[in-house]
């Protein structure tokens, strides 16, 4: 057992992303062997070359709690009120296409986009770790246990772990960080965190890096879950004054440690660590290496904290993206890839009670009139216009997703709602290889079943592999050493390609 500046932990064991970062065990990182395993080859199979590597960073916009399909992207104007609901569709920019009528400013990019009406899966729950990652199956519990050791890991995780399996240098940004705040952290309900962006058999140091955010909403929305309605200033409406993104607490310095300390305990590490590699695994030692040098990097150079700082642009562009939670992080995530992260993820996430976010089980018009589709509507459409005028876009892959949909037939609940589905919901991508103007799949009259290209979530992530130049069928090891695709099942669906 080895104790060092009060942190007690044995060679070898695990360790969280604050632990990573905090400067006192910076160089105590234990790896599970997936984070060990010897690189492999691409798949005999071969890599088909449309698109292949046009991407070369990525950003993730997930509307967790599950966006509705009628109301934005596969709108049924013609079936019955009970199914089409108080809104209609809006033409867009290419002929005869429709989308819901609260996204006019989306209307007029769809010719940079491609629409995947047909995604389809069997588990209608939350599911984020189904969604975001190649697990094959999930279940309620398994998704309420982000460290379950059945997970496997996120795309982002992934993307970053193979990065430094190629050898690429670190940067000062990290590959793979994700806004505004750890998932489901910012829910105070017993069942827990959610899973899915996580570094899973790939160890906790591939887990995304996370922002914080500080601030409040103006605006006071009403959530309902069960018999507790409650009503709060919502970050997700527009923002008071002053809001910013920050490292989040487990990528801060520990309270009372100046950098001068933090110099100090690094010259001791080293001196601990090169006495230790007359007997250690070299593999390892090089791991670790690594990981401490990154994580001092980030503690010690103003690089990323610049990023995050959003005041720094321009205010018309900010309130182009929306003067909101979602459209600031959004933004954010364009400064981080312009800064040299590869994989950037915003999540539209819960705030103060499950049922918020897009989960509408409750005031479902209320909450999409006011403030979810509008607030998605101008940040996308900005990040997509952005990018563009940056000359970034076509090798920035942009995806827009969610983890299922919702029920066709309007249920009577207070404010009306619309329940969990699974059968059919639409998600979007747009640069990067992906291409313009274009529907992909179709549901029949209600939007509640897939009649043609069903695509799954894996699907979805072995094409977004591909745009990002990895072959779907690669290999990595999972916690037995056991070598697996990194797409799992999915297929890349040249349906979706320019």
């Amino acid at each position: 057992m080895l104790r060092i500046l009060g942190n007690r932990r044995t060679l070898g064991e695990g360790c969280s992303r604050r632990e990573l970062l905090q400067a006192g065990s910076l160089g105590l990182l234990g790896l599970t062997s997936g984070a060990l395993s010897p690189p492999r080859g691409l798949a005999s199979s071969g890599v088909p070359a449309r698109g292949f590597g046009q991407a070369k960073r990525c950003i993730l916009l997930y509307l967790y709690g599950a966006a509705s399909q009628l109301e934005t992207f596969d709108p049924k104007p013609g079936a019955p009120r009970e199914v089409r609901g108080e809104l209609g569709a809006i033409s867009t920019r290419v002929p005869g296409l429709q989308i819901g009528e609260l996204l006019p400013r989306t209307a007029e990019i769809v010719d940079r986009m491609t629409i995947v009406r047909s995604m389809t899966h069997p588990y209608p729950l939350h599911a984020s770790a189904f969604t975001l990652t190649s697990i094959p199956t999930i279940d309620v519990p398994l998704q309420m246990s982000p460290r379950d050791p059945r997970h496997w890991p996120f795309i982002g995780s992934v993307v970053d772990y193979l990065a430094d399996r190629r050898g690429e240098p670190a940067g000062p940004i990290p590959r793979n960080v994700a806004l505004p705040w750890r998932l489901s952290s910012r829910r105070p309900y017993a069942a827990g965190d959610n899973a899915g962006p996580y570094g899973a058999w790939l160890g906790a140091a591939y887990d995304p890096l996370w922002s914080d955010f500080q601030g409040e909403g103006k605006r006071v929305s009403t959530y309902t879950f069960g018999a507790e309605t409650i009503r709060c200033r919502d970050p997700y409406g527009p923002l008071e004054p002053g809001c910013r993104f920050t490292l989040a607490a487990d990528a801060a310095l520990p309270a009372g440690l100046t950098l001068d300390r933090l110099h100090q305990r690094k010259s001791l590490v080293e001196q601990f660590d090169a006495a230790r590699r007359d007997f250690d695994d070299p593999r390892a030692t090089r791991s670790f290496d690594h990981f401490r040098r990154q994580a001092y990097a980030y503690l010690t150079t103003d690089t990323l904290r610049a990023a995050l700082d959003v005041d720094r642009e321009p205010l018309p562009l900010r309130e182009q993206y929306g003067m909101t939670l979602f459209g600031q992080a959004t933004l954010v995530a364009r400064r981080l890839l312009e800064a040299g992260s590869q994989f950037a993820t915003v999540i539209w996430d819960e705030f103060e009670l499950v049922n918020s976010a897009w989960d509408t089980h409750f005031y479902h018009y209320e909450l999409m009139r006011e403030q979810l589709c509008p607030g998605f509507d101008r940040a996308f459409s900005a990040l997509i216009l952005d990018l563009e005028a940056r000359g970034m876009l076509d090798d920035t892959l942009v995806v827009c997703t969610t983890e299922h949909g919702r029920t066709p037939k309007l249920e009577k609940a207070t404010g009306g709602g619309r329940g969990h589905w699974a059968q059919a919901y639409s998600s979007i991508l747009a640069g990067g290889g992906v291409a313009r103007g274009k529907v992909v799949g179709g549901t029949d009259r209600i939007a509640g079943a897939v009649v043609d290209t069903p695509i799954s979530p894996k699907d979805l992530l072995a094409t977004m592999y591909h745009l990002l130049g990895h072959d779907p069928e690669q290999t990595i090891h999972d916690r037995l050493g056991r070598p697996v695709a990194i797409a799992g099942e999915g297929k890349v669906r040249h349906e979706l390609l320019a």
